[in-house]
């Protein structure tokens, strides 16, 4: 059906559907993500009835959406792959890989055809060899090559390419109560516009009869396409699909009534799942727990499969509300507001005698309390769970591993871990290359990995989880690791300082130099040496940091540390001179007076400090930051241990002012970047706190 014919249409009924559109292509990207995660876990070997159906209720519900909003290319490929896929849950075919292959592949197709529509650009996706595929796998044939080339722009070439999928049906169309007779013609014209819809003719003279008008339809279309495209003319109420014969409301002689012979049995097989609209009261109704189905003539009969650790797969979210993230963000900035002015409150009102004011100060403890209950909950809306970036690897990864002729079994942990929505819209590339360099460089082939003594299929795990205020997500591999002289020969080749005396983590490191590359051979796949160092870039902008750990012969782990958030945070308010600034409280150990004597001068120039038998660099932030001084006399009298990037450092301050709610605003985008500072916030009095980069730090103090 061309898009023409559906804006003809949408102003028959009326109706500007295009105020839908975005909710369709929303709810159309979920189906498919929703069919390729079902498509990769099924075990096509003993498929269960709840997966198969769950499979073809996705494809049905991008079908009817698309045939509603005159999308024909998209509606004609899930049409196809609606039909392989009844087949595939009644038991009239046995599930290969070779069909998830190809319905896999149609998934990418009409992700690029929904895209198109939504104004993505493109040209238009020729889906020819798809159909054909799937019409033979639903014919019970291989598929093969065609003897002869269709034209890509001929008209229904990709229609007519694929064979039939049903035989001819034979319908009774009643339209009515008599108001809506006279629309009944713009069914006829819709089956002169769609030629492969079928054919409709009167079956009462022209005349209705009981306020009903009456067709016969000759079709291969299923009741729901139909009804999908009849109810742009004529309300939904209005229409009727019935099988054709005696006792449908006509007596002997009528016009058009048929021989007794011809009224053919009822189908049991519209495609309609259960409590569908528009499905007929004898349709069957799909398997579903404590219902019993009598299998279709001819097909086998399904075994009993229970799973009692699966969810339904067809749950649907009922109580979920779809909100743009830009009112999202507005909520969080106008919290983050308010925040702001409860802090100046709470600084304003500790001059201020509770005694005689004490209503007042009750008041500004209540605003405290749920100004932070109110930020937390605010802050959950955009935490999303880490399974939306995790969901999208499993496919990528099956697609690597069989170009690269290696097996792969992809583990992953922790997908429940939440995270800032703008954290994980950011974090999706690094994790897609670091997930891809296992697989390239670190898994080996299966011959390989048996010579080694290893299991000929490798194991990729994707791991994430909280340690404090930050989540730590791990790309881990059992693969051959990294090779320290090969990565130093490397580096040297490069012009790179590499002495021998460097320690495995600074060797580690030199994969993230720009343009460094192990790869032997430059493939599609990798070797351009354009990755490592961008990774560690992005990461680095989002305030996170990157760890190696890698045995070579036994694999290779990557952990990225990442804050949960970053908008709102609680934070230590430490004084330095006539300065603030903020720590983050998560990474505050503990705090305590500095004695004459605990701190030790060593190498000349560093200093360190013994707290319980751990010794840790000593870092004073006066000299960091230049900090004037006028009163020498409680200058760095106090040592702050603060934790990051997996090591300690002791800071000397002046003071400690308190712990409160800080609003990060990003320095960077309103100044420029600062060493070991790694935001900023408006302190309750108005001033500018710088908020402190602790890894930075922790770096700072190693060298």
């Amino acid at each position: 059906m061309a898009e023409m014919t559906s804006e003809s249409m949408n102003a028959a009924a009326g109706i500007d559907l295009t105020q839908f559109y975005q909710v369709f292509f929303e709810e159309a990207g979920e189906n498919l993500d929703r069919m390729e995660q079902q498509l990769l876990e099924i075990d096509i070997t003993a498929a269960d009835d709840e997966e198969l159906n769950s499979i073809f209720r996705c494809a049905h519900s991008v079908k009817g959406g698309a045939a509603t909003f005159g999308f024909a290319d998209v509606a004609q490929l899930t049409h196809q792959m609606e039909t392989l896929l009844d087949k595939l849950r009644r038991r009239e075919l046995e599930a290969t890989a070779a069909m998830v292959d190809v319905l896999l592949q149609s998934g990418d197709a009409l992700r690029s055809q929904l895209a198109r529509h939504q104004g993505a650009g493109g040209g238009e996706i020729d889906t020819t060899e798809l159909l054909f595929c799937i019409g033979a796998m639903v014919a019970g044939k291989a598929p093969a090559a065609r003897a002869e080339p269709v034209a890509a722009d001929a008209p229904n070439a990709a229609a007519a390419a694929a064979p039939s999928v049903a035989g001819q049906r034979i319908l009774e169309l009643r339209v009515g109560p008599l108001e809506h007779t006279e629309q009944a013609a713009n069914l006829v014209e819709l089956f002169g516009e769609i030629p492969d819809l079928g054919t409709i003719e009167p079956i009462d003279g022209g005349q209705p009869s009981d306020g009903m008008r009456r067709f016969k339809v000759v079709t291969t279309s299923t009741d729901n396409d139909l009804l999908d495209l009849f109810t742009f003319h004529v309300a939904r109420e209005a229409v009727q699909l019935l099988p054709l014969g005696k006792g449908y409301g006509f007596h002997d002689g009528a016009p058009g009534a048929p021989p007794e012979a011809e009224a053919p049995k009822a189908d049991p097989g519209y495609g309609f799942f259960d409590e569908a609209p528009g499905a007929p009261n004898g349709a069957a109704r799909e398997a579903v727990p404590g219902l019993a189905v009598a299998p279709a003539p001819g097909a086998k009969p399904a075994p009993l499969v229970a799973k009692a650790d699966k969810a339904p797969a067809a749950a649907l979210e009922s109580a979920t509300l779809r909100v743009s993230i830009e009112k999202v963000d507005q909520l969080i900035n106008l919290v983050g507001e308010l925040v702001i002015t409860q802090a100046m409150l709470a600084q304003n009102s500790a001059k201020v005698d509770p005694a005689l004011y004490q209503q007042m100060a009750a008041g500004l403890a209540d605003l405290d309390r749920n100004t932070r209950d109110l930020q937390e909950s605010v802050m959950s809306i955009r935490m999303i769970p880490m399974s939306i970036v995790f969901n999208r690897f499993p496919r990528m990864l099956r697609d690597l591993a069989g170009k690269l002729g290696k097996k792969v079994e992809f583990v992953t942990k922790g997908e429940a871990t939440e995270l800032d929505k703008g954290m994980v819209e950011k974090i999706t590339d690094p994790l897609t290359h670091l997930v891809r360099n296992s697989c390239d460089h670190g898994v080996e082939l299966p011959a390989e990995r048996v010579a080694r003594g290893k299991p000929e299929q490798g194991t990729i795990l994707l791991s994430a989880s909280h340690q404090g205020g930050s989540i730590v997500i791990e790309v881990r591999d059992d693969g051959k690791g990294l090779s320290r002289d090969k990565l130093v020969k490397k580096a040297r080749e490069r012009g790179i300082d590499a002495p021998d005396s460097m320690t495995d983590a600074e060797v580690w490191s030199l994969i993230f130099a720009p343009g460094f590359s192990t790869a032997e051979v430059v493939t599609d796949v990798s070797g351009r040496g354009v990755g490592m160092d961008v990774v560690k870039k992005n990461i680095t902008a989002l305030g996170g940091t990157v760890e190696i750990d890698s045995a070579e012969g036994y694999g290779m782990s990557v952990k990225v540390r990442l804050p949960l958030t970053m908008a709102i945070m609680d934070g230590m308010s430490i004084g330095v001179g006539e300065e603030v600034y903020i720590l983050p409280l998560s990474s505050v150990i503990e705090s305590f007076q500095v004695r004459d004597g605990v701190i030790k001068t060593i190498g000349g120039s560093g200093r360190v400090v013994e707290v319980r038998g751990d010794f840790m660099p000593v870092l004073e932030l006066g000299q960091v930051f230049n900090v004037p001084r006028f009163d020498f006399d409680n200058a760095s009298g106090i040592m702050v241990v603060a934790e990051g990037e997996g090591g300690r450092v002791a800071l000397l301050v002046d003071e400690l002012l308190g712990q409160q709610q800080v609003v990060v605003k990003n320095l960077e985008a309103n100044y420029r970047r600062v060493n070991d500072v790694s935001g900023a916030t408006i302190m309750g009095d108005g001033r500018v706190a710088l908020i402190l980069d602790v890894g930075s730090l922790v770096r700072r103090s190693r060298h």
